[in-house]
């Protein structure tokens, strides 16, 4: 998949309103796990698991529904080659009853 295909899709989508943010992200090799065990950090280089399919991006989109969000996906260039997950924003609620979607 061409950057310029990605790129213009970005575009329409910003340009849409829809796009709350959107990232490429570099290769795998350059990717570090982090885990903290036992109080101690732990850094493995690569990737989380062995994968032939990795994370290449993301899109954080403003969606009605999970149908909404779905027909987005399909449009997104890679979809065409590769895969595209979608999945809503969870929310987080406090000891103190205080809600935020991160």
């Amino acid at each position: 998949m061409t950057d310029d295909g990605c790129m213009a899709y970005d575009q329409s989508l910003r340009k849409s309103g829809r796009c709350l943010a959107s990232e490429a992200l570099q290769p795998v090799h350059t990717a570090a796990t982090v885990r903290v065990r036992d109080g101690k950090v732990h850094i493995t280089d690569g990737p989380f698991t062995e994968a032939k399919e990795c994370l290449a991006g993301f899109y954080l989109i403003e969606a009605a529904d999970l149908n909404d969000a779905v027909q987005i996906a399909a449009q997104i260039p890679p979809a065409r080659v590769g895969s595209i997950e979608v999945r809503p924003v969870r929310e987080l609620t406090s000891t103190s009853g205080e809600r935020r979607q991160v």
